[in-house]
């Protein structure tokens, strides 16, 4: 008797239970009469008491893998009566559009379509069914006999166009149908890479979009009419067979052409012949070129020339393609414009002899001003040397005067006259070194110039003037060596520094050099009062000086002339800054050779 048959696993706890403690006893009787026959006996019935309890364990694994597949099925027969709902309201919501309708899957093969897909395509129906290749439907429609093609385009053509659309994510276009119908297709790409294909009939949209056009284009003839009426110029238009399509009434007017002869369909040759006997031919053209250019078929250049009847009217022609090989010409009356290009070109020629008259005048002038200037360079030379030499004389009779012991009361004047005498000196030399660079005559003599030692030099002289004056002189020597005239140079910057002590009544002067790229700047630094912007270009003049209150024996006004004259004749830049109330710097670029200790800008 197996295990099984004592416990039955159906029977309810209480009984279960109730065999089991039977089972136990009749075992411990059975081990208290017989250990060893009871040992195998127990062991026997451990083994049964484990497979049971295995077996129960399965059971209820069993159970519940059962109740999950009732689950299961369940669910998935709920899913599959929701698929089918969905894929019946699919279908008739797909039916219920007003448009053709098909769905292609990813690897283009028909899945559904509508009952209105096809429908303006009799005989593609019973091909439109689930598994229909892309390539296969649009083959069935190049070749259906519904479809309209143009005249020069065959299914082959149409078939190949139509494929080569395929590849672009959204597609549009009308297809033309037999029974002057339209078609409109659109092909969309799903997310998947499906194809979606609507069809619409636009016939209605395109009858009245033509009805539209022509109605337009009516109105635009009109207007075109009315336009050719209000220009100015006489106009034809031509087809491209050469008839007369088009014309207003100015053309008659100017040609003196009949209207009654301007007929619709008339050929441009006749136009022609009437000009011919009429008008002569200018501009680089003639009757028998514009009749080849209207025999040429097409890719006409535009032509244009003149033509003339007697002396007046002249009429400029214009003859110019059309896009569809008709061509217009145009004829303009350019009359008054030929009679002012007429009086224009006599009214240069007038003018071009009254300027070259004027031309000679001024080249006389000219050459009477510069032998003036020139005469005036060599006398203010000759009286400024010949003055020299008396003032010379004259400080020298003064100097022994004073040397052989003058009274108290003669000192004063004699000291005052010498002042004078310098003060002329020193203008007769500055005229004649403004007439040298005047006249051209100066002679430069460009060399290497140290300025350490010229600066040296030019700080010796101004001391004891600036020292008078209560200023402080400070001089900045450089060991650069620049490319210049050592005696222009020198007297350029003793100019500037005598201007800037001379005008500035407290504070400092400095002299000093900078490096300026390939060149030095050589300034001249001062804390006078400054030059206003507009006074600028005055302090450049002859005898021009900004402060009325200095005396003539501080200058006439000729050093900053001198000092720009000069720049210019060595090709040396001359720059100013200024800021009124807080001085002036002068600065001269000259040519380096060698830099030495200068300071980078």
């Amino acid at each position: 008797m197996s295990t099984r048959d004592l416990i039955n696993p159906a029977d309810p706890p209480a009984r279960q239970v109730e065999k089991l403690m039977r089972i136990a006893s009749a075992l411990m009787a059975r081990v208290e009469q017989d250990n060893d026959t009871s040992s195998a006996a127990y062991a026997q019935f451990q083994r049964a008491a484990l497979l049971e309890q295995e077996v129960r364990a399965r059971t209820r694994e069993l159970e519940t893998a059962l109740d999950l597949l009732n689950q299961s099925n369940d669910h998935l027969a709920r899913a599959n009566r929701e698929t089918e709902a969905a894929r019946s309201n699919l279908a008739n919501a797909i039916e219920a559009v007003e448009e053709g309708f098909a769905l292609f899957s990813p690897d283009e093969t028909l899945i559904l379509c509508n009952t209105r897909f096809g429908m303006h395509m009799p005989d593609l129906r019973p091909d439109l069914s689930p598994g229909l290749s892309f390539t296969d439907y649009v083959t069935l429609v190049s070749r259906s006999a519904h479809l309209a093609l143009p005249a020069d385009e065959t299914p082959e053509i149409w078939l190949q166009r139509r494929m080569a659309r395929h590849h672009e994510p959204h597609v549009m276009f009308n297809v033309g149908l037999t029974g002057h119908r339209w078609l409109q297709v659109s092909e969309h790409r799903t997310p998947d890479g499906g194809i979606v294909i609507l069809q619409t009939d636009v016939t209605d949209m395109m009858r009245i979009e033509r009805q539209e056009r022509a109605r337009m284009l009516d109105d635009q003839a009109q207007l075109v009419r009315a336009t050719l009426e209000h220009l100015d110029q006489g106009v034809c238009i031509f087809d491209k067979a050469g008839r007369l399509v088009g014309w207003n009434r100015r053309v008659g007017e100017l040609l003196s052409f009949p209207m009654r002869l301007f007929t619709m369909g008339i050929h441009a040759e006749r136009l022609i012949d009437w000009m011919s006997a009429r008008f002569s031919y200018s501009g680089g053209s003639h009757p028998v070129d514009l009749r080849q250019w209207i025999a040429q078929p097409a890719q006409r250049p535009p032509l244009q020339f003149e033509v003339t009847r007697g002396s007046t009217p002249t009429l400029a022609v214009f003859a110019q393609e059309m896009p569809d090989n008709g061509f217009v010409i145009s004829f303009t009356d350019v009359t008054a414009e030929r009679a002012a290009v007429r009086a224009i070109s006599g009214a240069n020629e007038r003018l071009e002899a009254r300027v070259l008259e004027r031309t000679v005048e001024l080249e006389a002038a000219l050459a009477e001003a510069e032998r003036a200037n020139a005469s005036k360079s060599r006398f203010v030379a000759a009286a400024s040397h010949d003055l020299l030499q008396p003032l010379s004389a004259a400080k020298l009779f003064l100097a022994s005067v004073e040397d052989g012991g003058a009274s108290a009361d003669t000192a004063p004047v004699l000291g005052k006259a010498r002042r004078a005498l310098e003060s002329v000196e020193h203008l007769m030399g500055a005229l004649l070194d403004i007439s040298k660079l005047d006249s051209g005559r100066a002679e430069v003599h460009v060399t290497a110039v140290s300025l350490q030692r010229l600066m040296q030099q030019l700080g010796d002289e101004m001391a004891p003037l600036a020292r008078q004056k209560g200023l402080r002189l400070h001089i900045v020597p450089s060991t650069a060596t620049v490319a210049s005239d050592a005696t222009y140079l020198r007297r350029i910057l003793q100019n500037l520094l005598s201007n800037a002590i001379r005008y500035t009544d407290g504070g400092a002067v400095l002299l000093g050099a900078r490096r300026s790229g390939n060149n030095v700047l050589v300034e001249v630094h001062d804390t006078g009062p400054g030059i206003p912007q507009d006074q600028r270009k005055e302090i450049f003049r002859e005898f021009s000086r900004l402060n009325a209150t200095v005396s003539s024996s501080d200058g006439m006004g000729l050093g900053l002339a001198i000092v720009e004259r000069a720049c210019l004749l060595l090709g040396h830049a001359l720059t100013l800054e200024s800021e009124v109330g807080r001085g002036s710097t002068f600065s001269v670029e000259v040519p380096v050779i060698r830099f030495g200790n200068l300071p980078r800008p």
